[in-house]
């Protein structure tokens, strides 16, 4: 018996959220394989689409360990399973590459032994999977790619998430340079202590962002979407981060910013119309100076991860 799953990319911070907000995007995404073994234990028989980068060993794979410690809460340790992962999303992207697979992996474990745990359930191993990608278990990626749509993560201790309204007309454009950022990189360039105006300045965008996704007020939510903490700090990272960012403007982005650590960047966008416009536009300047990228354009996933069979 064994099943197949798909889970989505992520867009972490969303602006102004820093490791609080995060959203799920229709494409790309990672697939994830497993079946019931009659020999006991986690054991990774194939990867796909990595270039060798990913380690077999289940403890110190992403998919591999969520899967274990799954395995452990719902006392079936002895479990026998067989993962193959098909990667599908560009490493160091900024897009969640880790959070997906290990988000299909769990999901899919879960839906093979019958459901013991519901889908919100599942997110703290999820989590031990990022734990394990980036040293830090934080769940901006991995809440969205498991719940689907907009995701606040009001507390880490104790795990407090709540899914966010997702205005009828909100689509995502993502244009992810060729180029690698790693999010150790991206994180260790932060500033340990902010300034108390800018602090207050970021807390009444995260507010008034969350504010227009009640109201489908979409000029709050462009008003909202400015990251001056972050932003500032890992955009030196990104050749042509300003020039891409005023294109998508230009051409009627409602706002955007870097996606996660980089170097994707996203922009929120009022119809699909505007949102193809807007994904010319950032292809044509990372292009003027060079850069070559994929683009993505869709409106914000609300399924999560889905049984593909």
């Amino acid at each position: 018996m064994s099943i197949r799953v798909f889970a989505p990319a992520t867009v972490a911070n969303v602006a102004c959220g820093y490791d609080v907000l995060g959203l799920a995007l229709g494409q790309p995404g990672d697939e994830v394989i497993i079946k019931k073994s009659d020999k006991a234990g986690v054991r990774i028989t194939e990867i796909t689409g990595d270039d060798g980068r990913l380690p077999t060993d289940p403890l110190k794979n992403t998919v591999g360990i969520s899967v274990i410690k799954y395995l452990e809460a719902i006392g079936a340790k002895e479990q026998g399973l067989e993962i193959t992962l098909h990667k599908k999303m560009p490493f160091g992207s900024g897009l969640g590459s880790s959070a997906a697979s290990t988000v299909a992996g769990v999901f899919a474990a879960n839906e093979l032994l019958g459901k013991p745990l519901t889908q919100e359930n599942l997110l703290p191993f999820a989590m031990e999977g990022e734990r394990v990608a980036c040293g830090s278990a934080h769940a901006d990626n991995v809440a969205p790619a498991l719940y689907g749509g907009i995701v606040l993560i009001r507390s880490y201790k104790p795990l407090d998430v709540i899914k966010l309204p997702v205005p009828s007309e909100l689509y995502v454009t993502v244009v992810h340079p060729h180029i690698e950022v790693a999010t150790k990189d991206a994180r260790q360039i932060l500033k340990s202590n902010i300034s108390f105006q800018r602090a207050i300045e970021q807390w009444g965008n995260v507010g008034g962002l969350v504010a227009g996704l009640y109201q489908e007020d979409y000029d709050l939510i462009s008003r909202s979407l400015k990251d001056v903490v972050v932003e500032p700090v890992r955009s030196i990272l990104i050749p042509g981060f300003e020039s891409v960012k005023q294109a998508a403007l230009d051409n009627g982005a409602l706002g955007g910013s870097i996606s996660g650590s980089g170097p994707s960047i996203f922009s929120l966008c009022k119809g699909e119309e505007i949102a193809g416009q807007v994904a010319e536009a950032k292809r044509k300047a990372f292009s003027e100076i060079g850069i070559h990228c994929d683009v993505y354009v869709s409106p914000v996933n609300q399924a999560g991860p889905i049984v593909l069979d």
